[in-house]
């Protein structure tokens, strides 16, 4: 679901000047090696410093990066520009972590329904380096169609061209599912917000529903605006948020500039963005990915350097990028990598569910929308992505769906089926062809109050390993975003650590 933002990214807007082809600068100032901001590394160009070893790969310094998802690919392919001989070590069949596809006869499916926001310009780095930025466009301008389904009303939540925070002013004004007073009172609020800084280790402490509530808002405007927007970006309710997280999210998605809020979500399924393009970009850079690959321990050579073992077989390396999950990190982390490991076990996880229905006609006549006064979150269209070519298919995204990721499949249809008809009244008498859900359990990690105390860097004691994932210091919630981001420090800290150019990095600031 949509991506929030972060204190330092500056997302361009159609009302503004872009770069070429509308995307994102790739390069810009970096971190020194201690963290701090820096100028450009001078150095002639990294890959003209390789040679090759037996088997046509780049020599020198050699890495290993566990996980293929978007935090270890984003490492692997910032390493391997940097002419570090990388090798990408990833369980499954498939790159792209949790935001991947599968068939289901004759559909392509993807897991879960993905988007992000202008604001998120590391990802859109990512999807300029890949290849697939043309496949993934941006909305020209924001534009949420919201339905009540309990008063059968439309509203939009939609922004113009003006600074902020007027760029919102006129839909919010009109925003029919909010009455004159609570429309009032959410402009004092979000102006409030506005004043907060995300990078206060205060804000990580507190609950954004208790704040809301103190800066007068009523439940309605939080279900209808605050809930609708963060339980998507954060997955969590208000009162289960952190203050910290929720003020990132919505000053940088909405109160940053004019167009950082605008929505893009992929137009093919994501394995072909993720791992067909992630894996063809891997190649290019002379990366050796690996999949099917389960690494059971990472230790230290007699020389310095680590050994990754997997049933069968060990990779010798100078550099370990561990971009996998929390829970198998700690697993994986070698004694007095982290001060405090277990922490990363207090990290919990926050599940996604995700309904999907085909229908024999189209029943859905615009690309997606949100809903109010029914358990249906979002609805996509994802009929062309999946290459249906008969009826519809929607994909309904149900975030914080910790009461219903167990639910049985006939339960779900039970209640959901009658709860699009509600929304949709072209639904009525349709045949549904296909009914079917998939449930990420571990889809984020919960973004409750006081978990920004427990997000490693990427950074650890141990001399040549560091983190990578979503979960880590990124400043971000669990986003496609924070995970990029997240693989963007790892490979900039080893580079500090090999003496490395990085001035190719995209240049993005980890959270302290």
């Amino acid at each position: 679901m949509p991506s929030g933002g972060a204190r330092d990214a500056r997302p361009d807007s159609p009302d503004g000047p872009r770069g070429p082809a509308g995307n994102p600068p790739r390069r810009g100032r970096v971190p020194d090696c201690d963290g701090r901001e820096g100028g450009r590394v001078k150095s002639d160009d990294a890959r003209s410093e390789r040679t090759a070893d037996a088997e046509g790969r780049p020599g020198g310094a050699a890495a290993v990066v566990i996980g293929g998802g978007l935090a270890g690919i984003t490492a692997a392919l910032s390493l391997a520009d940097a002419g570090v001989r990388v090798t990408l070590l990833e369980g499954r069949p498939r790159l792209g972590g949790l935001a991947f596809s599968f068939r289901r006869g004759e559909l392509t499916v993807d897991n879960g329904q993905h988007v992000y926001l202008r604001c998120c310009t590391a990802y859109r780095w990512f999807l300029d380096r890949v290849g697939g930025a043309h496949l993934a466009p941006l909305q020209d301008r924001l534009d949420v169609p919201v339905l009540d389904a309990d008063r059968g009303r439309l509203g939009r939540l939609r922004r113009t061209a003006l600074p902020v925070p007027l760029h919102l002013a006129a839909s919010l004004a009109t925003y029919p599912h909010l009455s004159v007073a609570e429309r009032a009172r959410v402009g004092r609020a979000a102006l409030a917000l506005k004043g907060l800084d995300p990078a206060d280790p205060a804000l990580d402490g507190q609950d954004f529903g208790s704040w809301l509530a103190g800066h007068g808002q009523s439940a309605r405007a939080i279900e209808a605006l605050w809930d609708l927007v963060g339980v998507a970006t954060l997955n969590a309710v208000a009162g289960d948020a952190s203050l910290g997280l929720a003020a990132m999210v919505f000053k940088t998605g909405l109160l940053s500039e004019p167009g950082a809020a605008d929505i893009g979500w992929s137009r093919v399924p994501l394995g072909e963005l993720h791992d067909t393009l992630g894996r063809k970009a891997l190649d290019a850079a002379g990366v050796r990915t690996e999949l099917k690959a389960r690494v059971t321990s990472i230790s230290r050579t007699g020389e310095g350097g680590w050994r990754v073992d997997m049933p069968g077989e060990a990779v010798d390396a100078d550099t370990v990028v561990l971009a996998v999950p929390q829970h198998e990190a700690h697993d994986l982390l070698p004694d007095g990598a982290l001060d405090q490991p277990d922490r990363l076990l207090d990290i919990d996880n926050a599940p996604i569910l995700n309904v999907h229905v085909v229908y024999d006609r189209k029943v859905l006549k615009r690309p997606f929308f949100a809903a109010l006064g029914t358990p249906v979150q979002w609805v996509f269209d994802r009929t062309e992505a999946s290459g249906l070519t008969e009826g519809q298919y929607l994909a309904l995204s149900q975030s914080a769906a910790h009461d219903e990721i167990d639910a049985p499949v006939a339960a779900l249809r039970e209640r959901y089926l009658p709860e699009l008809e509600r929304l949709l009244p072209a639904a009525h008498g349709a045949e549904v062809r296909d009914f079917f859900v998939t449930r990420e359990r571990t889809a984020t990690f919960a973004p409750t109050p006081g978990v920004g105390r427990l997000r490693p860097g990427a950074r650890t004691k141990a001399p040549g390993l560091y983190l990578a994932g979503a979960w880590t210091a990124t400043g971000w919630p669990a986003t496609m975003e924070s995970a990029v981001r997240s693989g963007i420090s790892a490979a900039e800290a080893a580079l500090c650590a090999l003496d490395r150019p990085r001035d190719h990095l995209f240049a993005c600031e980890e959270a302290a």
